[in-house]
């Protein structure tokens, strides 16, 4: 990374409005500044803190892994640079998706349908706000409002602290294998009857004439092609913003704002968590066993199967709403999709 790099943290701040505060310490002066503020344990000197140990890999003989967090780093870096030009300015709110471990000083903005569920059951146990193997912790808890503090709960100057303290990471995935994953488990599946409810009658509604009142009332039969007709659709955004589930990863964690110091993916999911736990420094912590390839395999069946009774006209325009996501975290457009007969 080299100082040029951790300068470049300062920045990020800029991001975050004239309300925030400047960024813009080395992590050499980490600790002094905020020792007293903060209280973690790691910035009283008796461990160094995860940042610090992604500082010392950096400079030090590096690792593979290392050397890939590296290069995602720079690649999403020139990415921002290449793609982005005028951004709107960040407010707190805007950083509802990124939580906070004050104990081990870390920021992790969750994307669902990105092992988001595994990832805060990690962060119960590391908080100490659950106990046992992360695998034990039910979902719904996981998921829980306030389980977990987020970054926008705190006042302008304390997410400034810890913009520069913490070790901030995502996990993002291949949009459409995300996308897909989505309309399966929340709109095409028996048990997702609440999010039917509440987006499978709009849809209805509003995409398909004549449909039968039970479709109406209930709305779970959507088809693959509503849903997306739905997402292209100007008055959904003009209502509401995207939910979550669908809503594109840079719009929910802002990388080209924040500086993000790992970027893991869900293709490489084990060995990009093991390096974040390695960081972290807890040895009898494990994360959750990933999808077996199988799955991965049939995730990625599942996205194509489903794309390919989409026009070239709605594919291209789906990619142009994803485009960012694609472009950000290197992800090439899927060889099933009819990009060129559009």
């Amino acid at each position: 990374m080299g100082r040029r790099c951790w300068r470049r943290r300062a920045l990020a701040a800029a991001c975050l409005g004239a309300a925030l505060l400047l960024l813009g310490a080395a992590p050499r002066a980490l600790r002094p500044a905020f020792e007293n503020s903060l209280g973690s344990g790691w910035l009283s000197g008796k461990r160094r803190s995860p940042l610090q140990m992604l500082y010392d890999v950096d400079q030090g003989s590096r690792s593979a892994m290392a050397e890939v967090h590296r290069q995602r780093r720079d690649l999403l870096r020139r990415a921002c640079s290449r793609h982005t030009r005028r951004q709107r300015l960040l407010g707190p709110e805007d950083l509802r998706h990124v939580l906070v471990d004050d104990a081990h000083g870390l920021l992790y903005c969750y994307v669902p349908k990105v092992a988001c569920t595994n990832w805060k059951r990690v962060l119960l146990a590391l908080s100490g706000r659950a106990r046992g193997d992360p695998r034990a912790i039910p979902a719904h808890e996981a998921h829980a409002p306030g389980r977990l503090p987020s970054l926008a709960d705190f006042s302008p100057a304390e997410i400034n602290r810890r913009l520069r303290a913490y070790l901030a990471f995502l996990f993002v995935r291949e949009p459409f294998e995300r996308l897909a994953s989505a309309y399966r488990n929340k709109l095409a599946r028996p048990y997702s009857a609440a999010f039917q409810r509440r987006y499978g009658t709009r849809i209805v509604r509003r995409l398909r004439p004549r449909a039968h009142p039970d479709a109406l009332a209930r709305g779970h039969d959507v088809r693959f092609a509503e849903f997306l007709a739905y997402l292209l659709d100007p008055r959904t955004r003009r209502e509401e913003p995207f939910n979550e589930h669908w809503e594109r990863a840079h719009a929910l964690c802002h990388p080209c704002r924040l500086r993000y110091d790992v970027v893991g993916k869900f293709e490489t999911l084990a060995e990009d968590a093991a390096f974040v736990l390695d960081l972290v420094g807890a040895p009898g912590l494990r994360f959750p066993a990933p999808p077996p390839r199988a799955k991965e395999a049939a995730a990625r069946d599942l996205a194509e199967r489903l794309f390919r009774d989409i026009s070239p006209f709605y594919q291209r325009r789906l990619y142009d709403l994803y485009r960012m996501d694609f472009l950000l975290f290197n992800y090439s457009a899927p060889s099933y999709l009819r990009l060129h007969a559009a």
